[in-house]
């Protein structure tokens, strides 16, 4: 029984009818230079990898941190130093009341820069004092060497220790720069 496309069977496809092999002639198989199955190749090097590009933005990160960090405490080193140089100016200046004005005058502007202004600007004498001692003056400024500066810039001859004062004040400095 001959069976016609008609009747549900599908005829076969020419390439089925005839192998690769039967239309190439034997000579020019042995011609062709034929190679066994190989493994591909090692993937390229780019673009990296979802893990790598992770890692480059966490050290990227990183390094903008950690620049950041570094360009702070540089700031803040640099400014101690101009202060401290300041401070230092006033080294050779007798203890009168210019002396005094001059260091009291430098920790207000500290203060004023690093505290809010609303609490130190109106801070005189006692007050003023209290307040070095509580940021980081351990009650030198009301009991020690300090207590010149309530009122030593308007005593004409005031009471003081020169060396002790710039102690106090640069200890006073270098806590709050």
């Amino acid at each position: 029984m001959n069976a016609t496309p008609d009747q549900g069977q599908v005829p076969p496809s020419p390439q089925a009818q005839t192998p690769a092999a039967a239309q190439v002639p034997p000579q020019q198989l042995q011609q062709l230079d034929l190679r066994d199955i190989h493994a591909p190749g090692a993937p390229g090097a780019w673009p990296p990898a979802p893990g790598w590009w992770l890692l480059g933005a966490l050290l990227l990160t990183g390094l903008a941190l950690l620049g950041r960090r570094g360009w702070r405490h540089w700031r803040r080193a640099r400014r101690q130093h101009r202060i401290l140089s300041e401070l230092d100016g006033l080294r050779g200046t007798p203890c009168g009341p210019a002396f005094i004005a001059g260091v009291s005058t430098l920790l207000k502007r500290v203060a004023l820069s690093r505290f809010p202004r609303l609490d130190v600007a109106a801070l005189t004498g006692g007050d003023w004092l209290a307040f070095l001692d509580r940021t980081g003056g351990a009650g030198a400024f009301q009991r020690g060497a300090g207590r010149v500066l309530a009122d030593g810039p308007y005593a004409p001859a005031p009471d003081c220790d020169a060396d002790a004062l710039l102690a106090l004040a640069r200890d006073w400095l270098r806590r709050n720069t």
